[in-house]
């Protein structure tokens, strides 16, 4: 007879319900894929290798990801292209401009957090974290009020360069909320994406596209603020874990929130809603008398709708770009905006394109591969995003009873 034999009926139970445990504890979905190791010790050897590493990064997940920061950027050159073609029509309203954009995402998604939450449950998400989603929308309203002034102040090359400066707050913050471990490989990634930003701003520098800077040094401080809130604004839509209640004095909001823990609906819907408040507020302080002088006609507010409809789609798809990859690499990103914005000016411009831009969007493009030559998107941060906690989800079983209150 064996030792199993002897065991009694309920302590074979017993080992038999922690085997089956244990076998569904281990949940193939949550493993964080990791790169095939390189090999160095022959030159056969280091090809095979080499091929695998690059097979292994186009991935599903990277694939989305790096056509997510296109859109993103092409969006961004919609942006830039509708506002010159607004100024040069007498149209010159920066903060009314994004008013329509907030409204229009507080608009959309708001309603659908309710239909989820119910307005008990939204409005308890509001009393318990409207804060924070406030500050968010502070970041973000002020961070596009500012870099639109910069514009009017210093000249492009400057605009271009302190632009760039969102990128290593960023990462910097980043590292302070979650603590990610960045490999050289993604250090070398942002220098090759810097360097093809270095190309594209030879680029207009050789092509005469710049223009006279009125107060360099007022804009310079504009723009490198505003970038400054840009990067804490992304960080903190990727998730911040008990941070902002160690500093600012308000109890029980030590949860990881907005996009990698938050539904999307809700974050950009809260986004919308304050910024449309903070936004409104700021436009009739400072451009009520300027929208008297501003010129409304059909191809105006046909502009301006088209801008509205970039921007909307830019603050739809950057949160799923968090959670593909990260806030980095949706800066990264973006500095393939000008190529896309030559493209746009061959047609409505008539520009003559210079050859570098093409080999400045390569050199980036390669940027953004050597950023994940190493490290895997899902190395850059767990996203688990769920309805809060004291909220009855619409569909999901309902919530029992509070012993204060029962």
């Amino acid at each position: 007879m064996s030792v199993t034999d002897d065991l009694n009926p309920d302590t074979k139970k017993q080992d038999e319900l922690l085997h089956i445990a244990h076998a569904q504890s281990f949940d193939l979905t949550n493993v964080i894929p990791v790169r095939p190791p390189m090999d160095y010790s022959s030159p056969a050897a280091f090809a095979t290798s080499l091929s695998r590493r690059w097979k292994s990064i186009w991935t599903r997940r990277f694939v989305l990801a790096l056509l997510a920061g296109q859109v993103v950027s092409l969006c961004i050159t919609c942006t830039n292209v509708t506002t010159t073609e607004l100024v040069n029509r007498n149209w010159s309203l920066p903060t009314t401009q994004t008013f329509f954009l907030y409204f229009s995402i507080f608009a959309i998604y708001t309603p659908y957090t309710i239909y989820q939450y119910g307005f008990k449950g939204w409005g308890n998400m509001i009393l318990r974290d409207g804060w924070k989603y406030f500050i968010l929308a502070c970041f973000d309203v002020e961070g596009n009020f500012l870099v639109v002034k910069a514009y009017q102040y210093t000249d492009l090359l400057s605009c271009m360069l302190l632009d760039a400066w969102a990128i290593p707050v960023c990462m910097f913050v980043s590292w302070l909320y979650m603590r990610p471990r960045y490999h050289w490989t993604q250090i070398l990634g942002v220098f090759i994406c810097v360097a093809g930003l270095g190309l594209l701003v030879a680029s207009d520098e050789l092509t005469d596209k710049d223009w006279t800077a009125l107060d360099r040094a007022k804009g310079d401080g504009f723009m490198i603020a505003g970038a400054t809130l840009y990067g804490l604004c992304e960080c903190q839509e990727i998730g911040i874990s008990s941070v902002l209640p160690d500093y600012l004095p308000v109890a029980n909001a030590t949860e990881e929130f907005f996009v990698r823990k938050r539904p999307l609906y809700e974050v950009v819907g809260q986004l919308g809603m304050w910024g449309t408040l903070i936004n409104g507020i700021q436009a009739a302080g400072l451009e009520h008398e300027a929208m008297k002088l501003a010129t409304w006609n059909r191809m105006t507010i046909g502009i301006l709708v088209a801008y509205t409809a970039a921007m909307f789609i830019l603050y739809t798809v950057a949160p799923m770009l968090y959670r593909l990859a990260s806030s980095t690499y949706y800066n990264l990103s973006l500095l393939t905006s000008d190529f896309w914005g030559l493209l746009f000016g061959l047609f409505l411009y008539h520009y003559r394109p210079y050859w570098l831009y093409f080999i400045a969007y390569i050199v980036v493009i390669a940027g953004l591969i050597t950023y994940f030559w190493h490290s895997t998107p899902e190395e850059q941060g767990e996203s688990v995003p769920s309805a809060p906690s004291y909220v009855n989800k619409r569909g999901a079983p309902a919530l029992p009873p509070s012993p204060i209150l029962a």
